[in-house]
């Protein structure tokens, strides 16, 4: 990996504390077996991050880990909005209607904004970096002040940015709205521990997990046992359960405790709906297991955003079959695949079992759009 350093700029962030579980629980391990797991705490895209390293002796760790550290503040200051470098700089050419180079790190992460727009039907559409700034969300300090107005809204729905009105020719991004601002945060966490992961595996590192925030991937295995996975309750206060992961695996959570924000003296969290403009009120928390973190944060993101009545048919179209829904009385729904895994700490709560289903067909034959209510 090739990175660059930087300073990572703080902003609005997802409470650690359900990984401090998780990270204690891994040291737990560490200690009763004979192999060792090297941990790197350190943080990325504003909020805290873990390397633990198994059987990897500490002077090769450290390097591993200084360099993994290098490259996150790389991604850092060319894939956040906020950021002087890479991403600002195309947002300003697309707001100007003008083509512009862009950062070659930056292009897959485009690339995987348009798959996930078509797959979750525009629910994770990232050309909505306007309405992001428009909350204040990558603010330094996202508080105080009123909400955007209904009329700021307004103008911003009806602009109607999507991926789809991107243009890639090669290096090169254009497009003819001017209100398409790309926004990669949701899957920029993600998308850096899968490169990160890739990196490990070429450097020979067999078993290691990585956690940004509330994503991470898990490969190989802790000294001889699964690693396990908190899964925190919809209040993010917390544990729901545990996941076990071995081999290759990664857990993504959205929950309405992330990017809090204050206007008009109501706190508000900060994963915007748009079909509507506001934060979706559907969903309490969602949690997703895939193979990928990219995809399962942006996943976790776009059921959050369907809500109760959509979310199996928007994971059928982005191919999970492993998902856990809170919805925002409480209830809690998953797929089969997940009720399997799932190790539940609360056997309280009340659990629906939901299968990911195609959305329904129009009498033409069509799919309705995962944006119907």
């Amino acid at each position: 990996m090739n990175a660059s350093p930087s300073r990572a700029a703080g902003r609005p962030g997802r409470p650690p504390w359900p990984w401090a579980l998780l990270l204690a629980t891994l040291l737990l391990g560490a200690c009763r077996g004979d192999t060792p797991v090297q941990t790197l705490a350190f943080s990325a895209f504003g909020t805290s991050a873990e390397l633990h390293l198994v059987g990897v002796e500490k002077a090769a760790a450290e390097a591993l880990g200084g360099q993994v550290r290098r490259d996150f503040e790389f991604m850092d200051q060319h894939w956040r909005s906020g950021a002087p470098a890479g991403l600002a700089r195309v947002n300003a050419a697309l707001a100007a209607g003008e083509p512009v180079i862009a950062p070659p790190s930056i292009l897959p992460l485009v690339r995987l904004a348009e798959r996930y727009a078509e797959h979750s039907g525009g629910l994770l559409d990232l050309a909505n970096g306007g309405l992001v700034a428009l909350w204040g969300l990558h603010a330094p300090a996202a508080s105080g002040g009123p909400p955007p107005g209904a009329a700021e809204i307004r103008r911003w729905l009806e602009a109607e940015p999507a991926m789809s009105d991107l243009v890639i020719d090669g290096l090169v991004l254009a497009s003819d709205n001017p209100a398409v601002q790309l926004d990669l945060e949701p899957i920029a966490a993600g998308y850096g521990i899968d490169v990160t992961i890739g990196y490990l595996r070429a450097q020979g590192v067999n078993n290691a997990l990585l956690r940004v925030g509330n994503d991470l991937r898990a490969i190989g295995d802790r000294a001889g046992r699964p690693w396990r996975v908190a899964v925190p309750r919809p209040s993010g206060s917390g544990v729901y359960g545990f996941l076990e992961v071995s081999g290759d695996g990664a857990v993504a959570t959205v929950g309405t405790y992330e990017q809090a924000i204050l206007r008009g003296g109501k706190v508000y969290h900060g994963v915007i709906d748009p079909r509507t403009g506001w934060p979706a009120d559907g969903a309490l928390a969602v949690t997703v297991a895939h193979s990928e973190a990219a995809t399962a944060a942006a996943a976790a993101r776009a059921l959050f955003i369907a809500g109760p009545g959509r979310w199996p048919q928007v994971a059928a179209a982005m191919g999970i079959d492993q998902a856990l829904f809170f919805d925002r009385g409480g209830g809690a729904e998953m797929t089969p695949t997940m009720a399997e895994r799932l190790a539940r700490l609360d056997d309280t709560t009340e659990v629906r079992i939901r299968r990911p289903e195609a959305a329904p067909r129009t009498e033409t034959g069509a799919e309705t759009g995962a944006q119907s209510d």
